[in-house]
């Protein structure tokens, strides 16, 4: 997969509040894609954005699930350190029809609007 067709979902999870850093992502022939990112673990909608992500990704209906997973990956803590630092999280799909962008459109459109508005994403 051309990395231009990552392009729509990492410019949407650079908005995402508490996302940080660097932001990986590739594909496996014929397989499946995925993409690689850091959760500022000390943003105060850290698990805010941790739910959203895993509702829309893994769980947003019991008759229609995307053909995605979100979860968390770490190396081990034990020789590395905390989550502050070594702590990821990685979208996976192992359906090669459900690209990225469209990844990024059903993010877009079940997400707080604007994504980037920290206050959409606060509860009362």
């Amino acid at each position: 997969m051309d990395s231009r067709a990552f392009t729509k979902l990492i410019e949407f999870l650079e908005n995402v509040p508490s996302v940080t850093g660097v932001i990986t992502h590739g594909s496996e022939e014929n397989e499946n894609w995925w993409v690689k990112f850091t959760i500022d673990t000390t943003h105060h909608l850290a698990w805010n954005t941790v739910q959203e992500l895993g509702h829309v990704l893994n769980y947003l209906s019991l008759d229609e699930r995307l053909p995605t997973s979100f979860y968390p990956v770490s190396p081990p803590p034990y020789m590395n350190g905390g989550p502050e630092e070594f702590l990821s999280w990685v979208i996976v799909c192992e359906n090669m029809e459900f690209s990225p962008g469209t990844c990024a459109e059903w993010l877009e459109g079940r997400l707080p609007r604007p994504v980037d508005d920290i206050s959409e994403w606060e509860f009362e």
